[in-house]
């Protein structure tokens, strides 16, 4: 139990959340009589939020960096509408377009970055005239109108699914086989992690909850994977964002950059004293956000086969709110990749539960508000404690 209590004491901020999302989804889960849960559903509910977690990833970089980004909606919508008329009216390849609207978003994200760093522009204030502007932009390329529909192959990015190698009829077994491989890579990593630990003397967690937290997380993997093997299997955008997850983790624990940001983050002035580039690192990581922001606008457009005017908007406070519910702190230098991405899971099955159970969007929003200002309030409450 002490071990347990240690565990959960340094990791409060993501176990807290963690544990809030079971509790959400078993809660659902009772109220929708099961739905929440049913494979459809549950591949239902990554598709539609698929968008809001790869975004997310970007916006964690930018909120660690003492930064906020207002403008990803707009920019999101200004590249689905970009690829909309490079694929439909000029008749590019998919992949070519792909490549082209990502550029597009670094360099957008860029030239806000560059105001923020360089030209002291305050960042709330220069993406929100990046928002104002994209979506502008936006209506002047779409002309008031929906474009579509996309070829197949740019509709499977966001509605594809991975296909059974093996050949499975009634169940989808690559999508079991890849489930167990990931359960495998994740034991061995955080097995490597605490051996790493041991060696330079830092405080592990006993054997007991070691085998206890790995036991649950690969429960959790396969019974997931199982419930995607009984309808298509694993969608090609889950590959998209477990690619995501995996480099931004790395970036951020493993490399000198990623350190750097959440220096840059904890105490700018600090960070330069340090031979720290901090005009650099914040230049970079709104480059990074206006990349995945790109991102997130083709998985949107794609899930909707049609570039709209209104696609994206109102999502870049889906996206800060995940990031913050997620256990990142309102004055930068703390967050993790994970603590995003859950925090973007709370944020969907709240409006995926809700949906189902029938409560409207009027206090859909509320509630979300109400969540949104509990995780800041609880940040607030345990940074004055430290």
């Amino acid at each position: 139990m002490k071990s347990l209590a240690t565990l959960f004491r340094n990791n409060i901020r993501q176990y807290s959340m963690l544990f809030a999302l079971i509790a959400i989804m078993l809660f659902f889960q009772i109220v929708t009589d099961g739905t929440l849960m049913k494979p459809v559903n549950l591949t239902n509910l990554i598709l539609q939020n698929s968008y809001i977690v790869a975004m997310a990833i970007g916006m964690l970089l930018v909120i660690v960096a003492g930064q906020i980004d207002l403008s990803v909606g707009s920019v999101a919508a200004f590249t689905g509408a970009v690829a909309a008329v490079m694929m439909v009216e000029y008749e590019m390849n998919f992949i070519l377009v792909i490549f082209i609207c990502l550029i597009i978003g670094a360099l957008i994200g860029a030239a806000q970055g560059y105001l923020v760093s360089y030209q002291k522009v305050p960042s709330f204030i220069a993406t929100l005239a990046g928002m104002l502007i994209f979506r502008g932009l936006t209506l002047v390329i779409l002309q008031g109108r929906s474009i579509g529909p996309f070829p197949t192959g740019f509709q499977k990015v966001s509605s594809g699914f991975l296909p059974d190698v093996f050949g499975g009829e009634s169940l989808h077994i690559t999508t079991i086989v890849i489930g167990v491989i990931i359960s495998l890579i994740v034991v061995y990593l955080d097995f490597r992690s605490r051996q790493n630990k041991q060696k330079y003397g830092f405080e592990v967690s006993s054997m007991a909850v070691f085998v206890l937290k790995n036991a649950i997380i690969v429960g959790v993997i396969l019974y997931m994977s199982y419930l995607m093997a009984t309808y298509k299997g694993l969608p090609n955008v889950l590959v998209i964002l477990f690619a995501l997850i995996v480099i931004y983790s790395f970036i951020t624990k493993q490399t000198v950059i990623g350190r750097r940001i959440y220096a840059l983050g904890g105490n700018e002035k600090a960070a330069q004293l340090s031979g720290v580039n901090t005009k650099r690192l914040k230049f970079l990581t709104f480059a990074n956000m206006g990349m995945l922001a790109a991102l997130g606008g083709m998985i949107i457009a794609a899930r909707l086969n049609v570039a709209t005017p209104k696609a994206g908007v109102g999502i870049e406070l889906d996206v800060i709110a995940a990031v913050f519910i997620g256990g990142a702190s309102a004055s930068g230098g703390i967050g993790t990749v994970i603590g995003a991405v859950i925090g973007a899971l709370v944020m969907g099955v709240m409006n995926n539960g809700m949906s189902i159970v029938g409560i409207g969007i009027d206090w859909q929003q509320a509630i979300k508000g109400t969540v949104l200002a509990l995780a800041v309030w609880f940040d607030v409450r345990n940074r004055d404690k430290a």
